[in-house]
């Protein structure tokens, strides 16, 4: 195929995900998704390559293909639209409901539409489905393996009624459900429309020739990093059960075009919730593949070709069923972040750490569920200062705005600020991190799952550390992960990292005005 056909197919397919990211965050019932874009959209060819995606969240998009083959393997009819969110059959933690359904033209597949949300409540133990402290998958919420939403055009009612009974808030897991759905019927519209374009043989062998062109491009970029095996070590603050640290270890070996990372050494599956399926690590690492090489690279399953990922089975970063994984998906996957970095940053240039957390805050009482996760301090680079106030790594949602969380919750925010001077000092300063205080206006129910509160965001090159984050009940400490009733009026507060700096900061002494001095 020709590079300008080829181009402007790819840019059709990225368009069509972008569209339906689009028609699910407008349709979408919950702030968490209509404000915060916590949803992903993708395409996949036929036998379950991601093809094209949205620009949205690096720990959902990098596990999709999991869940699209969980699908195939299910035979799905056309008209099907299927759901799912057992992380271990394609799913990353509860909350995300995945839905994956085949697409047609004139009769013959042509490949998947996959799109992923988080639902801000799909039962379990607590309001929010994301308590800390769990000890099994069974306490965090409804477990859907693939199972037909939609048969033949049909909604399946049966399946929307499980799902809404084991829901706090039913009318906005309705609302969301419908708003995944409609997003799935755009897909096929518009990929039925590039059909009758390009044909369906074009549109195939455009597939597999974007496939094999982002796949020599990572590779050209990997052959450009040293060869070498790069160790690194990163410590979890416990896991909402243990209070004693949880190691990552791994080691990245770049030979030639290829990279392999081993997670071999890593702590066993800890008895909370912050262990991941072997499809998260995986999404952590093409992360960072993707932040080393061209970022012009067409993001699809085969700019990742080129990279194995292992780890020893039943380990914190490859869980078996049915340990509990609600923290594993947000707060390890940023920590495996932070450690593939630091390994790779002994080859090549690298930022300085981000503030490697996502702060999840869950508040819930009868009727209401607010979820969201708040942004701190990017790691300076070598060109740049870090941003402040930003989702950092596996995250990539907004805030809520604080007008949203006062009508649509019983929670008043009372400050919302940033943390100035907490991103680390250096050539290039670290990113600050924010402050959030909210008062809870009923009697509810309080999570907060996060990380870097013992341990500081590491600078890099000489730079200095950024701040640990602070989590805080009426001004009194709480750990990295708890769980507790609130009474109305108690104060919550969430101070978040800020990011290292990168380079040595410059010595008063230095600099032409100190040779000149006397």
């Amino acid at each position: 195929m020709d590079p300008i056909t080829l181009q402007v197919m790819a840019s059709a397919m990225r368009t069509v995900a972008e569209e339906m990211e689009a028609a699910l965050v407008r349709s979408a019932f919950s702030p968490n998704i209509t404000e915060r874009r916590d949803c992903s959209t993708a395409i996949c060819d036929t036998d379950g390559r991601m093809i094209a995606q949205s620009a949205s969240i690096p720990v959902h998009l990098g596990a999709m293909p999991d869940a699209v083959r969980a699908v195939i393997a299910a035979k799905p009819d056309p008209g099907d639209v299927w759901i799912l969110n057992d992380p271990f059959t394609g799913g990353t933690h509860l909350p995300d409901l995945t839905l994956v359904s085949p697409l047609h033209a004139d009769g013959v597949r042509i490949g998947y539409a996959v799109s992923r949300a988080h639902h801000a409540d799909v039962g379990g133990i607590a309001p929010g489905s994301m308590p800390a402290g769990t000890r099994e998958l069974f306490q965090e919420g409804l477990i859907l393996p693939p199972v037909r939403l939609v048969a033949a055009g049909v909604v399946r009612q049966d399946i929307i009624q499980i799902v809404l009974a084991n829901s706090r808030t039913p009318r906005e897991r309705q609302g969301d459900l419908r708003a995944q759905i409609a997003a799935h019927r755009l897909a096929e519209a518009r990929m039925t429309e590039l059909v009758e374009r390009w044909g369906r043989a074009q549109i195939a062998e455009g597939c597999t020739e974007l496939l094999a062109y982002a796949e020599r491009r990572t590779r050209a970029a990997l052959a450009r990093i040293p060869d070498g095996t790069y160790r690194a070590e990163e410590l979890l603050e416990g896991d909402g059960v243990t209070d004693e640290p949880l190691a990552l270890r791994v080691a990245v070996t770049v030979v030639g075009d290829r990279l392999t990372v081993d997670f071999a050494g890593t702590d066993p599956a800890g008895p909370g919730n912050c262990n991941c399926p072997l499809a998260v690590t995986r999404s952590a690492v093409y992360f960072v593949v993707r932040c080393v090489t061209d970022p012009d690279i067409p993001a699809s399953s085969g700019a990742f070709a080129p990279v194995t990922v292992s780890a020893p089975d039943g380990c914190l970063v490859n869980a078996r069923f049915p340990a509990a994984v609600a923290g594993g998906n947000v707060e390890t996957s940023s920590r495996i972040v932070d450690a593939v970095f630091t390994a790779l940053g002994q080859a090549i240039p690298v930022p300085a750490q981000g503030q490697g957390t996502m702060n999840n805050l869950t508040i819930g009482a009868p009727g209401f569920t607010y979820y969201e996760t708040l942004g701190g301090g990017q790691g300076a680079s070598p060109e740049a200062d870090g941003p402040s106030a930003v989702h950092v790594a596996m995250s990539n949602t907004l805030n809520t705005p604080v007008e949203v969380i006062e009508v649509a919750y019983p929670i008043r925010v009372e400050r919302y600020a940033i943390r100035r001077r907490t991103g680390g000092a250096g050539i290039h300063t670290g990113g600050d991190g924010v402050e959030r205080t909210m008062r809870v206006l009923v009697d509810a129910e309080v999570s907060v799952i996060s990380e870097r509160r013992r341990t500081a965001p590491r600078g890099a090159a000489g730079g200095a550390d950024g701040q640990p984050g602070a989590n805080r009940l009426n001004g009194s400490s709480l750990p990295a992960k708890w769980r507790g009733r609130v009474a109305a009026g108690d104060l919550i507060e969430i101070a978040t990292p800020g990011g290292g700096g990168w380079g040595p900061v410059p010595s008063p002494t230095d600099g032409p005005a100190a040779e000149s001095a006397p």
